[in-house]
């Protein structure tokens, strides 16, 4: 071999002799984090209605790797114990229905044209933190401007700022001058401040659909809201009337279903329960007009009912001292009691109930108040424990690692001081809240180092 060849064989060799550890250190994977240990006195875990006594929930890093007896848990003397054997844990709570822009003192509608939409990232930034500070360690946001959810979803994932999982919708698709329109302006005062919306939330014809959902699913949406009949906190139109055409919603749920996502249909209307029902949505929002057939049609097609049935309270209470018009609250006044009764009668039918609230038409923070109401009119603590877990988890889509306290899924739990199996409004003040394997609330002092 030449001596100029020989020798530059001998850098190369020695070049990648010494780069060699370098690149190893940057590919060896982190050594993982030490698993913390998680004394629960009593454990909800949202796979039956039972509470299991003295468990060890072993985290590492955002997921749950062991869920076992107390006896069969091995400790070691220095690890990370977060001390709750005094406490009932249950997995974080899910609700599949708010608007985290929303706030529950500004009812004008006049407010629409008097804010940019930056007020509303001002006031998803401060939701978000009270939502996950009352144990809901997920939501789904069904109705935003566009596409506010999906940035606030992202800003969250990324650790930017304290909040839930969220799953984002867009604008609630609705036809001209339905629900999700904005009624009683002027067309100059429309066209100047609302084009955004209306680009991406007005359809009229299923091809105009079609071109809705592509676009709402190509700026990044997880689900697609759709307005199937009129509405309360909206102007002009009646909470029974039909509004989308079930050729329309049939559109909507086939485009979206191909992309992958779920569909939930705003309806108060029995008949437009019964047409988006049939056109096959994954989720009725309100349902406060639900009939026989409507819940028969329901149970037929695996159909989830998310009905917020505290805010009625709100609504005809506070809302109207922040300025609730008058035809707003003469609306929840004809459809409030029929709500209720309706759920009543759907959980007796056994329709599949998931947890939903309409935060930010009332406070947000305030979303367990609802539990009180759905075991008033019928449900057991266990079973609206589980459709705020369980059963959410399942119609958003999540199930695969939210919504139950098993091995594999994040590390997402809170802790009441009290059992909520005997007293379920125990959950409107949560003690403890993770996320992720992060705690994000302690009251108890659990997570004091060992």
């Amino acid at each position: 071999m030449p001596r100029k060849l020989s020798a530059l064989c001998s850098l190369l060799f020695a070049l990648a002799a010494f780069s060699l550890p370098s690149a190893l250190a940057q590919t060896a994977k982190p050594a993982p984090p030490p698993p913390t240990y998680i004394k629960a006195g009593h454990l909800f875990d949202a796979t039956s209605d039972q509470l299991r006594d003295d468990v060890v929930v072993v985290v590492e890093g955002e997921r749950i790797t062991r869920v076992l007896p107390a006896a069969q848990a091995v400790i070691p003397a220095d690890a990370a114990v977060i001390d709750l054997s005094k406490a009932w844990v249950l997995p974080g709570l899910i609700d599949c229905h708010t608007h985290l822009e929303g706030r529950a003192d500004k009812y004008d509608p006049i407010n629409d044209v008097k804010y940019t939409p930056f007020l509303g990232g001002f006031n998803g930034v401060v939701n978000a933190n009270l939502t996950l500070q009352a144990g809901f360690t997920s939501v789904r946001d069904v109705g935003s401007q566009p596409f506010f959810a999906v940035d606030l979803r992202r800003t969250i994932d990324e650790g930017f700022i304290p909040g839930p999982r969220v799953v984002a919708s867009g604008p609630g698709i609705s036809i001209t001058g339905g629900h999700g329109d904005m009624n009683g302006f002027a067309p100059a005062v429309e066209n100047m401040m609302y084009p955004a919306e209306r680009d991406y939330g007005i359809v009229d014809g299923p091809e105009q659909m079609r071109h809705v959902v592509r676009e709402q699913i190509k700026y990044g949406v997880d689900v697609i809201k759709i307005l199937a009949t009129g509405g309360v906190l909206s102007q002009g139109d009646k909470p029974g009337a039909e509004q989308l055409t079930y050729e329309e919603m049939k559109m909507a749920v086939d485009e979206a279903h191909r992309a992958g996502r779920k569909v939930a249909a705003h309806a108060h209307g029995t008949e437009g329960i019964k047409n988006a029902v049939r056109a096959g949505v994954d989720s009725i929002e309100h349902g406060s007009l639900l009939d026989q057939e409507g819940m028969d049609l329901m149970k037929a097609h695996g159909t989830y009912l998310v009905a917020d049935i505290y805010n009625d309270d709100y609504i005809l209470g506070k809302a109207i001292d922040f300025g609730l018009p008058k035809e707003m609250v003469d609306k929840e006044k004809t459809v409030g009691r029929l709500q209720r009764e309706n759920f009543a009668k759907a959980v007796a039918a056994g329709v599949k109930i998931a947890f939903g609230t309409d935060a930010g038409v009332y406070p947000h923070g305030d979303n367990a108040k609802q539990f009180h109401y759905m075991v008033k009119f019928g449900m057991t603590p266990a079973g609206a424990i589980r459709a705020a877990t369980s059963s959410a988890a399942d119609l958003i889509d999540r199930a695969a690692t939210v919504g139950t306290l098993e091995a594999g899924k994040y590390a997402d739990l809170i802790a009441v001081t009290a059992n909520p199996l005997d007293r379920v409004e125990t959950l409107e003040h949560v003690a403890f809240v993770m996320k992720g394997g992060k705690v994000y609330k302690d009251e108890t002092g659990a997570a004091k180092p060992r």
